[in-house]
């Protein structure tokens, strides 16, 4: 009897493998249905999601389409503009600077930009290069953001509606000129253009097929973007717009926002992980090593109480219920980005979407999809 039951013990065990097995395909398939919903009922065009746990990438999935016009599928290899989520480039360009002793965050940004930047409410206040990263710097975008003339004196009489009516480091106001300039901040340092030096310093040494210059990139991969009007998706083929006469008559430290520095990174939610796991393991990624350890936490930590806002990267604690997570959103063009993780227990998220009926939580700047896709995500790969 004895004899029978160890000779039995084996096939007990695949059963047990087996049943396994198909108690996993069976929750993936109600899970990756529940995913669908989600895309159906925001009416998403597309939408690809990646989930990094234990510092490793362990799922990813792309649903609907790449273009909507001849149905093509999405995939996670594709090229999205990553809108407000490009920021954190240029910061992580910047902190390198630091860390060489080229710069400091205190510096006097007039001095880094090559005209005078204050708030004529307040000329005395220095306007920092700190400040300038992390949306203190009491600039606005109100005269808009794609030239640097518009907040120079010289170069436009109306330079003071640039400005907010309260102290610089004071207080908090997204603004997207501020990464437009930070962008020439670093031409001007290096004397190499913005997309090069992106490349030279972040892409190339993390392996990312990416980048700010349309025409370096393969343009059958990008995503077409669709920005819903009327009842109906439109597609956005500005968000591609190559820009190859303007480069023709390039002026370094004043032409930069071309590239837009503050939205224009192109990226594959494969390589935007990457990037994030970089960013999640406090400046490196395997062997590679872009920034070190107290400049990656300088970057993650907030500088207001209220906002939570860092150097390009923000923590959120209302986006998953209590857990402490860093990151960024981009929205442009139709697209909305996501790029969340969690430095201390290793986890993240990518979620893009090209497309969607958008709807928002109580906090006016969540979006309900992301959210929604977000907290699924961690249900179903974190949290079990």
């Amino acid at each position: 009897m004895k004899y029978r039951i160890q000779y039995l013990k084996p096939f007990y065990l695949l059963l047990l493998s087996l049943f396994s097995i198909q108690l996993g395909v069976a929750q993936k398939r109600v899970f990756e249905q529940e995913l669908k919903a989600l895309a159906e009922k925001h009416e998403a065009v597309g939408l690809t999601v990646l989930v990094v746990k234990n510092g490793k990438p362990i799922y990813e999935k792309a649903i609907g389409y790449k273009d909507l016009e001849s149905k093509t599928p999405l995939s996670t290899k594709d090229l999205f503009r990553i809108a407000s989520i490009s920021k954190s480039f240029s910061a992580t360009a910047i902190m390198q600077l630091v860390e060489q002793g080229k710069i400091n965050l205190d510096d006097d940004f007039s001095d880094l930009i090559g005209f005078k930047v204050r708030n004529p409410k307040f000329p005395d206040t220095k306007i920092t290069l700190e400040m300038v990263l992390s949306h203190r710097s009491s600039i606005n975008d109100s005269n808009g953001y794609f030239s640097l003339d518009v907040l120079d004196p010289s170069k436009n009489e109306k330079w003071e509606k640039s400005y907010n009516n309260y102290e610089p480091g004071k207080g908090y106001a997204y603004c997207n000129l501020n990464f437009n300039m930070v962008g020439a901040v670093l031409e001007r340092l290096t004397n190499v253009r913005f997309d090069s030096y992106i490349n030279q310093q972040i892409l190339n040494p993390l392996k990312l097929d990416a980048g700010y210059c349309i025409d370096s990139l393969d343009n059958r991969r990008f995503v077409k973007l669709y920005e819903l009007e009327n009842g109906s998706f439109k597609e956005q083929p500005s968000a591609y717009n190559p820009r190859s006469e303007e480069i023709k008559n390039y002026v370094m430290g004043e032409s930069t926002p071309i590239f837009s520095p503050t939205g224009g990174m192109k990226i594959s939610t494969k390589d935007l992980a990457r990037y994030m796991m970089m960013h999640m393991n406090y400046g490196r990624l395997g062997k590679v090593k872009i920034l070190e350890e107290a400049s990656a936490r300088r970057m993650q930590k907030g500088l207001t109480e209220k906002e939570k806002y860092g150097l390009a990267l923000l923590e959120n604690t209302n986006l998953i219920a209590g857990e402490h997570m860093v990151g960024h959103t981009g929205s442009a063009y139709g697209l909305y980005s996501n790029m969340f993780f969690e430095p201390e227990k290793k986890f993240g998220f990518i979620v893009i979407t090209n497309g969607c009926r958008p709807t928002y939580v109580a906090d006016g700047d969540t979006l309900n999809f992301s959210k929604e896709v977000i907290n699924l995500l961690y249900r179903n790969f974190i949290k079990k």
